[in-house]
Parts: structure tokens; sequence; C-alpha cells
């Protein structure tokens, strides 16, 4: 009977070892289990096992090669939508898929205002192409391998993985998941802002400025563990908290209790020993590499306008990195002031041209020349403004629709000297007549008087040295009587 169910016992192994082959999420647990429950007692309970062991087994192998309605095809599919949904090439390494699986969810989450339904789809792209055996059946035959052999996506919620890699949701309101499930809040990173100075010329034309940034990435040989083996110690100065509390004395009988950052650990509560450090990072966790941005300036951005790079930022690790971002700041120019969507500018005119008219031109932005004109008779007086339409600036998101051009107008009068006495009887003639003065310049109570030039700029300096030399009086005269309530002013006591 020994050796009988011995015979049972491995032949029952056999199947288990097929069955396993074909379906290799069955623990042997659970196979010992069944077997328990399911004593093999009879030949013929034995041929049945066998003939479903053997179409399990084939069936197995129909899956292992491809063979979902396509026998015989011997054809590999070209199929790169995956890949392209984590742009990435077809030959890109797990760490590579990760790390572009990390930056594309943080991009498209919605709690960040990204797309759910693009969301959804990167977190399933990544979940079959982290899967050694689902990336390479998808390799071969494509996506419909995946749907016929029953190998599509787990079932789980695209958040669960996104909140796997990261510890949690870093943008829910709880800092727990979008369950709020009490997990520990990943930590994001600060965001970097860089001040972009433009010139008109490029706001108005738009242009695509190339920077080069350093940042620090996670480190690719230990992939932010730093250490060889991938563990890490807890710190014995801190026990792994990595924060110290010191006690001082501040004064007799009185101590000062103190959280510090430990200098151990460096207030990470882990250490790595020396011969285990990552031979790339010495234990960092990062290294920094230099990359390169293209930023594009659209036609029409305002001043102090944002351009954010998501997550491009400085990576850690247990932390979503934080964005780059490049604040607009428009430069002076030296014809033009932008209000809005509009262009402002100051237009100097001779007497002659206000009265008989003018012509002139202004340098576009685009580099066209405007050539403004008046019309016949048409008379410009001093301060006046003057408008042109679609010669402004270019609104952001609507290119083809631009603000106006505004002109003022300033008006030189001759100076003193440039007319003779011939060509003041001849003006005098020609323009209207002026005005008759009536008063009796005899009469007892008027004088005349004569109007000198001034500066309006030295005029202002000197209101200012007169009102500083008569505060300056004021407080000599308050320190001479004993301050406002005049000289010996004191309380009497009751």
């Amino acid at each position: 009977f020994f050796f009988q169910s011995e015979r049972v016992v491995s032949n029952y192994k056999q199947r288990h070892d097929a069955r396993c082959r074909v379906y290799p999420h069955i623990q042997s647990e659970r196979v010992l289990s069944d077997y328990k429950n399911n004593k093999i007692r009879h030949r013929g309970h034995r041929r049945r096992r066998r003939r479903r062991d053997a179409r399990a087994t084939t069936h197995g192998d129909a899956r292992r090669r491809g063979m979902f309605g396509r026998q015989g095809s011997g054809r590999k599919s070209n199929c790169t939508k995956l890949y392209d949904l984590l742009a990435v090439p077809k030959s890109a390494t797990p760490t590579e898929i990760k790390k572009a699986y990390r930056k594309m969810a943080v991009k498209h989450h919605p709690d960040k205002g990204g797309d759910e339904a693009k969301f959804k789809e990167i977190t399933a792209a990544y979940e079959v192409l982290s899967d050694e055996e689902k990336r390479q059946l998808y390799d071969e035959y494509g996506e419909d391998a995946l749907k016929d052999g029953g190998m599509g996506g787990g079932g789980g919620s695209p958040f669960d993985i996104f909140e796997a890699m990261f510890g949690g949701n870093p943008f829910g309101p709880g800092g727990g998941g979008r369950g709020g499930g009490g997990r520990q809040r990943v930590r994001k990173g600060e965001d970097v802002v860089h001040g972009l100075k433009l010139g008109l010329e490029d706001l108005y034309n738009g242009v695509t400025k190339k920077l080069s940034l350093a940042k620090n990435i996670i480190c690719p040989k230990c992939e932010g563990k730093g250490s060889k083996s991938g563990a890490s110690g807890h710190c014995h100065g801190c026990k792994g908290q990595g924060v110290r509390v010191v006690v001082r004395q501040i004064a007799p009988g009185m101590v000062q209790q103190m959280q510090t950052v430990c200098n151990e650990c460096r207030g990470t509560g882990q250490t790595i020993s020396e011969k285990d450090k990552c031979p790339q990072c010495r234990a960092a966790k990062v290294v920094q590499e230099k990359k390169v941005l293209e930023v594009h300036i659209e036609k029409g951005m305002q001043h102090n306008e944002k351009i954010v790079f998501t997550g491009e930022a400085d990576e850690a690790p247990d932390t979503v990195p934080g964005d780059i971002v490049f604040v607009v700041q428009q430069k002076e120019h030296p014809l033009f002031t932008r209000k809005g969507d509009d262009l402002f500018m100051e237009k100097e005119l001779t007497l002659v041209e206000a009265l008989c008219g003018f012509k002139f031109s202004v340098p576009s932005l685009d580099g066209r020349q405007l050539v403004i004109s008046t019309h016949e008779g048409e008379i410009v007086r001093p301060g006046q403004f003057k408008a042109v339409y679609d010669e402004g600036m270019p609104k952001h998101g609507q290119p083809f629709t631009k603000g106006r051009l505004f002109i003022q107008f300033n008006i030189k009068f001759p100076n003193p000297g440039d007319l003779s006495d011939d060509d003041m009887k001849a003006l005098e003639k020609i323009l209207p007549a002026r005005p008759a003065f009536e008063i009796d310049m005899e009469a007892e109570n008027v004088e005349e008087f004569t109007m000198h030039e001034v500066d309006m700029e030295q005029e202002k300096r000197r209101r200012a040295t007169d009102g500083r030399d008569r505060r300056n009086a004021h407080d000599g005269s308050d320190d001479e009587e004993g301050g406002p309530g005049g000289p010996g002013v004191q309380c009497a006591q009751q």
C-alpha cells in the first residue's frame, strides 16, 4: 500500500508540474490542499484526470505558441501603440519604461487637470509592457493576442497602479490616495521657476528657445536605492527616525529640548555601508544630468504668463517630481508700449504737418513698414490719439486676431526767432483773427506782468529741498522747548 500511495503522489506531482507550466498563478499550497481533499481511489478516476490534464497541457502549449486563431501565420506584429503611449522605442529597457510611465502618469493625472481617459490608456500600456510575458506576447502578435489569451489588464484601477508606484496619490486632498485609505502621502518635489526675458518681437512672431538645464534624476544603476544590494539599514544614531532630540542647558536649573536633523544619515533614517554603496551615485540615490528643453513661445503671450513642463524638475526617491516653470518677462521696447493686445506709440509732428497733413512710416514688429498719412484737410491737435486697426499684438490662442496700434501726436511749435516779422504778419493774415482784448490799462487796479521760462524738473527739486529744511527747523524747535508739550510740562501728583 505504501509503494502504491507513493506512485499516486508521484503521478499527481507530474500532473501538478504540467498544470503549473500552463497556469503559473497556481500556488503549490493550493495544489497540495486539492490533493488532500480529492484523494485518488481508483484507476478510472486517474484516467479521467490524465485526459483532462492532457487537454489543459495542449491548450497551454497553444497559448505559449501564440495560437489564438492565427496558426501557421509565422509573422510578428509591428504594433507600437503601447510604446507610443509611453513615448519610448520598442527596444526600451524595463527601467526606461518605468521612468517614462512616471513622467506621463504625472503629466496626465486627472487630479492635475489631465485627461482621465488618456491616463487610463497610459496605465494600461505600462501594465502590459512592465510584464515580461505580456510584453513578449504583444511584441509577437499585437493587442489581439492579449485579448484572445485572456492576458489583458488585471481588472484593477489605473489609480492603484499609480499609487503603488508613488506610495499614494500626492495630488489627492487627504494625501492618502483617491480612496483615502490612510496611506502615507508621497511628497511632491518643489517647482523650479525661471524667468524668460523676451523682446516684443519674439512675443509678436513667436519663437522657440532651447535652454540647457542641469537636474537630478533617479540613479539608473541602483534605481534610487543607493546600494548595490538594494537594501539599507536603520541609522543607529537616530534609530531610523531621521531626527535626534538634543537637550541643552540654557540657565541654571533650566534645560531646552530641541529636535535636529540627524547628522549621521542626514535625515533619511537609513545608512548604507561603504562596501554596499552604489558605485555611480555613492549612496546619494540621484545623479545629475543635463537636459535641453525646447520652450515654445506662442504668438501673443503676455507678460508674466507661465510655460509649465510637468514633472521635469529634480527627481528624488519616493517623491513626485515638481514642475519646471518658465515665466515670460517682457523687455521694454524703444518704440512701442504694450497694453494687453494693443500697442501704443508717440509721434512728434511739426506745426506744418499738424495743420497741412503728413505722411510717415512705422517699422512693424514683423519687419513690414506701415505708411501712416492723414486725410485731406485733416488737422491734428496736440495730444490727440489716432488708431490703426489690426496692427497691434496677436491675441494669444487666436494669432490671426490682432489688437490696435494707437498713436499719440505731440506738436512741435517753432522756437523763438524761427519766424521773421513778415512771416508772423503773413500767418496772422492766414490764421483766424485773434480774439479782442478789452480792458482799461490806465485803471488803478490793473497791473501788467511778463512771463519767464521755467524748468519744472528743477522746480520739483527746489520744492523737495524747501520741504526738508522746514521739517528740520520744526524738529529743532521742539527739542529746544522740551518737546511738543512746551518747556517744563510735568504731571502733578494729587
